[in-house]
């Protein structure tokens, strides 16, 4: 099972949805190239951020315990997810549990500029790789603490997973249907928004560092992430305070937030169209053939439009039953109404012809789990996004990380004899 790393040269292909990843060597490039980040975390959020900088160049160090991140547990053979938040990484496998592995840690924190930790607050500092810890032998580090709720408060010493963040943000709020009853999203939306502001803020820390020569600790609470994420518009009514806010009585009025989805239904599939302004109104009444709803006094502003939600996804949501999805599409097109159809079921994702057109994903051969497709990154950059490294086995790069701090080959292989590193690498 053990591999050599590979990596890749995108290319268009004719006809599929997907861009190609060739295996070969390929220098680390990209914006980050020659960054160096230790990843202690586990899961999606710390990984996933780690992720999104090991795409743009880092040399990103995976540091697992002995029998590998949580997530590699969650499937017999190699986790698509794990696969995809864990790429272009390499794997140490050592035991923080015992002193012989937290030196050895301690020995790769000293080349680190970045270092990701999503342990519950104070493990890491009990641990003795806290933010003190490192700083007294690497000043200039940039060390990123992710945690459910923040490092104190009340839920701070809490167990946490995404749906948890969830309920305490308010996401299944916003969620709620008609009847006002909350539901969770489908999608682990805390755990990711997240990640991407993880490595926003990980860059800015990086040019402060690279200005000044000074690192700092940057705290992220997972719940903090997801307010500053919702707050534009699904905390609107709360956004001016006071009992006369005009924006709230309007938001709230008749269902108001419980109000359904931009789902319409057509003739053999579903479509969304969206109507924010007056001359979109125009163009979807002219579209569907009823003029006479622009005299209707519900709809004859914006702020009509969006108080009277309900009631004008009626009337457009009966008008759409009519008609066949092409020609939907086609009359509010020509009507410069926004619209698209929906990829339902997903997996026609792959073959729209916009994501064709983008290479938005891209295919690779993993050693293990064989062929994959997965989405390349948003940010293209003037250096070509590759896949260097397949996300990796439990340990299969301790000697070669190891050996880049200083380690003998006889160190590692003494390691590995005492259990403080992983003797063989794996998928579990």
């Amino acid at each position: 099972l053990f591999c050599p790393v590979f990596s890749a040269a995108m290319h268009r292909v004719q006809g599929l949805a997907a861009q190609v990843v060739a295996a070969g060597p390929v220098e680390a490039a990209g914006p980050l190239a020659g960054i160096r980040v230790l990843d202690f975390s586990q899961a999606v959020s710390g990984p996933m951020a780690c992720q999104i900088l090991a795409d743009q160049g880092a040399d990103v160090i995976k540091v697992e315990p002995l029998e590998g991140d949580m997530t590699r547990a969650f499937a017999k053979g190699l986790h698509s997810t794990f696969a995809t938040v864990n790429r272009n990484k390499r794997s140490v496998s050592v035991d923080l549990k015992r002193e012989e592995g937290i030196a050895v840690a301690r020995r790769l924190l000293l080349s680190a500029d970045v270092v990701v930790c999503n342990f519950r607050p104070g493990a890491a500092d009990r641990m003795g790789i806290g933010y003190e810890d490192v700083k007294r032998i690497n000043t200039e580090v940039v060390y990123v603490s992710i945690s459910g709720f923040g490092p104190s408060g009340p839920y701070a010493k809490q167990r946490v997973y995404d749906p948890i963040v969830q309920a305490v943000s308010g996401l299944p709020s916003l969620q709620a249907d008609e009847t006002g009853r909350p539901r969770m999203m489908r999608l682990i939306i805390p755990d990711k928004v997240t990640a991407v502001t993880a490595a926003q803020a990980i860059s800015a820390a990086l040019v402060q560092k690279l200005r000044t020569g000074r690192g700092q600790h940057v705290q992220i609470a997972m719940l903090d992430a997801v307010l500053a994420f919702t707050w534009a518009e699904g905390m609107a009514g709360h956004t001016f305070v006071g009992s006369g806010n005009a924006e709230m009585k309007e938001a709230t009025k008749g269902g108001g937030y419980y109000t359904r989805d931009l789902i319409y239904d057509c003739k053999g599939g579903y479509i969304t169209c969206a109507v924010n302004t007056m001359k979109e109104w125009a163009g979807i009444c002219r579209a569907l053939g009823h003029e006479e709803w622009r005299e209707d006094p519900r709809f004859d502003t914006a702020a009509g439009l969006s108080a009277n939600r309900t009631a004008r996804m009626d009337l457009i949501g009966e008008a759409l039953r009519g008609f066949t999805c092409e020609q939907a599409l086609s009359v509010l097109e020509a009507n410069d109404v926004p619209a698209a159809l929906v990829n339902h079921p997903r997996e026609k994702v792959l073959t729209d012809p916009q994501v064709v057109h983008n290479g938005t994903v891209v295919r690779t051969h993993h050693p293990v789990g064989g062929p994959m497709q997965q989405a390349a990154p948003a940010a293209r950059f003037d250096t070509p996004f590759a896949i260097r490294h397949h996300a990796p086995l439990i340990g299969e790069h301790n000697g070669e990380v190891l050996g880049e701090a200083g380690f003998s080959p006889e160190e590692v292989a003494r390691l590995r004899e005492q259990g403080v590193l992983r003797r063989d690498p794996g998928l579990h």
